[in-house]
């Protein structure tokens, strides 16, 4: 079973702003950006689809196949309350702890990186235990997609984000005896 597990493309919010769950619109380079990620996945119109319901991935997973299914545990880290808030304009006395430790401290109304990372490695485990033999394209979001690849490597979660992932980056996997199988370097 062959499997790609994509980013979304550039979302259109400016620099600096806070964004995890926020349903985002896509930059005007999204056709283009599209376009490049579709002529990567060789024979993508006959893989099962698979998506964060949030439409700066499901825009890019209804390119792949319409019928694509969604997940939310493929969403993004709720940034509950700092959700479209300037980083800049975030209280110090709230920003502080968080930064000291992303991994454990929860976001106020929001959730921990050891939140996603758990839905995150929920959905892989899944996928890896599943009889499912459709080739597979998973749509989602950096921290998804750190986490995960956090896991697989025995990375520990404070260093997944020295992995470095763009919009639009790809990762190829091969699922064999219910096992991933990592076909791209990562580059931490």
């Amino acid at each position: 079973m062959e499997i790609y597990i994509v980013r979304h493309t550039t979302p259109d919010i400016e620099k600096g702003i806070c964004y995890g769950q926020s349903d985002l619109d896509l930059a005007h380079t999204f056709p283009g950006e599209a376009n490049a990620i579709l002529k990567g996945i060789p024979g993508y119109e006959n893989f099962k689809v698979i998506s964060s319901p949030l439409k700066r991935c499901s825009l890019l997973a209804k390119r792949f196949n319409e019928t694509m299914i969604v997940d939310d545990r493929l969403k993004e880290l709720d940034f509950g309350d700092w959700e479209l808030k300037k980083w800049d304009d975030i209280p110090e006395k709230d920003i502080n702890p968080w930064m000291q430790d992303f991994v454990n401290v929860t976001v106020p109304n929001g959730e921990s990186y050891v939140d996603l990372a758990s839905r995150t490695n929920e959905f892989f485990e899944e996928l890896k235990h599943s009889n499912d033999a459709n080739n597979l394209i998973v749509v989602t979001h950096a921290g998804v997609i750190r986490a995960f690849l956090s896991n697989l490597l025995g990375i520990p979660l404070k260093k997944s984000f020295s992995i470095k992932l763009e919009y639009g980056d790809c990762f190829h996997l091969k699922k064999e005896d219910n096992a991933f199988k990592l076909m791209t370097p990562v580059d931490i």
